[in-house]
């Protein structure tokens, strides 16, 4: 027996275990609760298939050295982590007591307990509370990030903005920050420059203002059939736009919002190489996937190789300024699917970003209009 084949049946046992724990049906909802096999079978087979059970994915086994998933992480990087986290173990509700288990992705019993079916609000690294969440709430907990800009301001407030500060390190607001960024200006996910306005909520439109409405809940595949129906005339979500500005100043507008997007941020970490070399005295690149992110490029080649990518070479050099920049860009990084979630929001924030270190560089901002 393969340990894929190990796994589908351990995920059939979350599964019932998962009911069990689930309300009991009323006496008119039983007859809809009878699980057909093929049925079952598909639903375990699309969540095997996706990134919550990926049981080889570094997100459950980063802690396998170890032998245990520390608190601070358990919440969403273990199953029986996660249980903990909603006291659905009858432990408190919203801390996690101890270590989790190692190999233990998010499986079926993380959503199916009474517990999760009743989790309504979710309180953010900002310290925002958000109710009435409903069935996102359980999505929520995990994709809220871990940090928010109301950190970087703390961390920089009364540090001179252009002066490099040995007080200062990267702060990584972490990743699948869906949440955080759909909840925009509310949330303060993002670093939010003084005197500046930011969006808030992105709310779509009725029908497609929740996780699971654009989102399988089993498969966690984007369903775009609805998406397409009313954006006609495009075969890709990335080509949809309801804003036509030229927000990179690239003198094309004829792409989606996500070209747009992606066109200030590359600007942007233009302007942040540029920033580190000219202001600061120490070039500065991005490693994607490599923790912390930012490196000194101690070649100037702008490209952070193998023996630069080690976490002594970390980039040391911070300043007020180049941190909140770096951090925006982060935020944007960490949340691919924010032209959809948010694009307003992460288009401000890069803005911004961007616009800030130009006058530090001494560059033209140009003429990107701000949305």
């Amino acid at each position: 027996m393969t340990r894929r084949n190990i796994t589908g049946y351990l995920m059939i046992l979350l599964l019932a275990v998962g009911l069990m724990l689930a309300p009991a049906p009323t006496r008119a909802q039983q007859g809809l609760t009878q699980y057909d096999k093929d049925a079952l079978a598909r639903l375990v087979q699309e969540w095997l298939d996706a990134p919550h059970a990926d049981h080889t994915s570094l997100s459950f086994t980063y802690w396998n050295k170890d032998g245990a998933v520390p608190e601070t992480c358990a919440a969403c990087h273990s199953q029986p982590g996660f249980l903990d986290y909603l006291g659905a173990d009858g432990t408190l509700a919203g801390v996690v007591d101890h270590p989790a288990a190692i190999n233990a992705p998010i499986g079926c019993a993380a959503c199916h307990t009474a517990t999760a079916h009743a989790l309504n609000s979710v309180t953010f690294p900002s310290g925002v509370t958000v109710d009435g969440l409903g069935a996102d709430a359980v999505c929520t907990v995990c994709h809220q990030g871990r940090l928010s800009g109301a950190d970087v301001t703390a961390a920089t407030t009364g540090l001179d903005e252009d002066t490099p500060s040995t007080a200062l390190g990267f702060l990584n607001i972490h990743y699948g920050i869906a949440a955080a960024v759909t909840g925009g200006r509310d949330l303060g996910g993002g670093y939010h420059y003084p005197g500046r306005s930011y969006a808030g909520r992105f709310g779509h439109v009725l029908g497609a203002d929740s996780c699971t409405a654009c989102h399988d809940p089993h498969s966690t595949k984007v369903e775009t059939e609805g998406c397409l129906s009313c954006h006609r005339g495009v075969t890709d979500l990335r080509d949809i736009r309801t804003r036509h500005a030229d927000f990179d100043g690239d003198g094309v507008i004829s792409g989606g919002i996500h070209t747009e997007i992606t066109g200030l941020h590359s600007q942007l970490y233009a302007a942040i190489q540029t920033y580190a070399t000219q202001t600061i005295g120490t070039a500065i690149a991005y490693a994607p996937g490599q923790f912390p992110y930012f490196f000194t490029d101690t070649d100037g080649d702008g490209q952070i190789s193998a023996a630069e990518g080690v976490f002594p070479n970390r980039y040391q050099s911070w300043t007020p300024r180049l941190l909140k920049a770096a951090y925006n860009y982060q935020v944007a990084k960490k949340d691919p699917g924010g032209f959809v979630h948010n694009p307003r929001y992460l288009l401000q924030l890069l803005h911004d970003s961007l616009e800030d270190l130009s006058t530090a560089n001494g560059a033209d901002p140009g003429k990107r209009p701000r949305p």
